[in-house]
């Protein structure tokens, strides 16, 4: 099984593929180099599979690559990165 996470600017999202497939998503509303999450989706068939933790590390690193920084109003992405605090540095307060 192969994931491939990548941004859509157009849907204000990120989105993961597995094996070529839409898996699951997390959207975000942008705010200069902010960006804020809002909801995190995976579908059905691809839940308990990792893909959701696939899809925020991904966004994560991409984010951290640009040198943006997140607001995880999502309660998928805030316990995420409860859960993994190498990533506590990309977290701003909300403005």
């Amino acid at each position: 099984m192969s994931f491939l996470v990548e941004e859509n600017p157009a849907k204000r999202r990120f989105e993961i593929l597995v094996d070529g497939a839409l898996a699951g998503f997390t959207a975000y509303l942008p705010r200069g180099e902010v960006r804020v999450f809002t909801h995190t989706e995976v579908r059905p068939e691809y839940q308990d599979m990792g893909v959701g933790a696939a899809l925020a590390r991904n966004t994560l690193e991409q984010v951290r690559a640009e040198g943006g920084r997140v607001v995880p109003q999502c309660p998928f992405m805030r316990a995420f990165i409860t859960h993994h605090p190498e990533y506590a540095d990309l977290v701003v307060a909300p403005t």
